[in-house]
């Protein structure tokens, strides 16, 4: 699977809402500002997120976004079928033999690699919820200075 920049941008903006929600919701503004990211696009991610349950909108003018339920409750799998798709490392193509002939024995035992990476890949980031990210960040700042501006020197 090649996560794409919907769903990068959407696991970032999710955490980003739940760091700093509190009883008011949030405004796509300030996540747009903090995480750097077109608030046009973030109003494409939030729209879907919100048709699948995940996020709240508030409107007016203290209005915003909210998660409609618990951090621990929303994970990462959850966000990435909302904004990606299925989780599959290769598309689902059932068209590989023609109507009728038997599926060579090469193409039948790669798809079972695929799907069993498939099937990890899911269990990893079914079981890595929003809660699990704001727990690693509490404690990545609690440790020694954290500098998180990587160089790449080549």
């Amino acid at each position: 699977m090649r996560l794409s920049t919907k769903g990068r941008y959407a696991v970032r903006a999710l955490f980003d809402l739940v760091l700093h929600q509190t009883e008011a919701p949030v405004a796509l503004k300030d996540i747009s500002k903090r995480q750097k990211i077109s608030i046009n696009y973030l109003e494409q991610l939030f729209v879907k997120l919100r048709r699948a349950g995940i996020i709240t909108s508030v409107r007016g003018p203290k209005g915003g976004y909210k998660l409609s339920k618990p951090a621990k409750d929303i994970t990462i799998g959850d966000i990435l079928r909302v904004v990606e798709g299925p989780i599959s490392p290769v598309p689902h193509n059932e068209k590989e033999s023609a109507a009728g002939s038997p599926i060579p024995l090469e193409v039948y035992v790669t798809r079972l690699l695929w799907k069993r990476l498939g099937d990890k890949m899911a269990e990893f980031l079914d079981s890595t919820s929003l809660e699990d990210l704001c727990a690693e960040a509490k404690e990545l700042k609690s440790e020694e200075p954290f500098d998180h501006y990587f160089m790449f020197y080549i």
